[in-house]
């Protein structure tokens, strides 16, 4: 089967999304949680809570050997896995809480080999799900897997590293869609007191690559910082510190955290003073 056109949205479920937002001048806020964490219901209620403030929303499959997180959500990883939780329950998980906004699965590899990728677009495909966002698949890596992905309703997403070389650049975004996610910095997922030096440089290089939205995450933890990148990215993906401020304090606690980031975003687009985080 040919893979649907990459680096367009014509058949994206995202494209709504995207397609909004830009009509309001608005930058995406794209929160990550970690299913089944630091309880299955209270992972629900926080998707529910993150529904109704975020526009596109990232859920991670808990794995046993996250090599590309930080300690927190390592920490939230082993604790969802410790109450069972897996790729299937991360499904039914999704599918009890009803969302209204587009969900991009956010998993390494191995869960879905061990499912089974046909399965998994298939039951993915059946909740509506938006994308796919494997962490480690870089392009190229498995030509199978990518276009059973691509050729399925689910966007494959891509990460672009910030050490990418340009001809490598040029390969990984051939093969994008939906949008594609900008590592801010090098190392692993984690909140951060400050911004990497060079990415506006590094942003403006990904977008003269590709024309899909650019979302930029790893290491997102302010709404300062969020207003930065909201006149430079089409959006901005926000992880550790969500999943720590659900774990440490609560649902509520978490949601007035991604309001927060939500008016400083929008303030950012009419240059008002931008919000205090709760």
């Amino acid at each position: 089967m040919a893979s649907r056109p990459a680096t367009t949205l014509s058949d994206s479920r995202l494209a709504p999304a995207w397609a909004d937002l830009r009509a309001r001048g608005r930058t995406a806020l794209i929160p990550y949680l970690t299913a089944g964490h630091p309880t299955v219901d209270t992972s629900l209620a926080a998707l529910q809570a993150a529904d109704q403030v975020a526009d596109i929303l990232e859920v991670g499959v808990p794995f046993s050997d996250p090599l590309a997180d930080g300690p927190t959500i390592q920490r939230s990883t082993f604790e969802a896995l410790r109450q069972g939780m897996t790729l299937a329950g991360t499904l039914a998980l999704i599918e009890r809480a009803r969302l209204s906004r587009p969900v991009v699965v956010f998993s390494y590899l191995n869960p879905i080999l061990r499912y089974g990728v046909d399965r998994f677009l298939r039951d993915a495909d059946a909740l509506g799900l938006a994308g796919v966002l494997l962490t480690d698949l870089p392009a190229g890596s498995d030509p199978a897997v990518e276009s059973a992905i691509q050729a399925s309703p689910l966007d494959l997403i891509r990460l672009i590293a910030p050490t990418t070389r340009a001809d490598r650049l040029a390969a990984a975004v051939l093969g994008a869609q939906g949008f594609v996610y900008l590592v801010a910095r090098l190392g692993v997922t984690g909140a951060t007191a400050g911004l990497a030096d060079g990415l506006d440089t590094l942003i403006a290089r990904v977008r003269r690559a590709t024309a899909l939205p650019l979302a930029v995450g790893f290491g997102i933890s302010t709404p300062a910082q969020a207003r930065i990148l909201a006149g430079q990215a089409d959006g901005v993906v926000v992880g550790s510190a969500l999943v720590d401020v659900l774990g440490s304090r609560g649902v509520e606690a978490a949601r007035d955290f991604l309001i927060s980031l939500r008016e400083a975003l929008d303030a950012a687009a009419v240059g008002s003073p931008v919000v205090a985080a709760r």
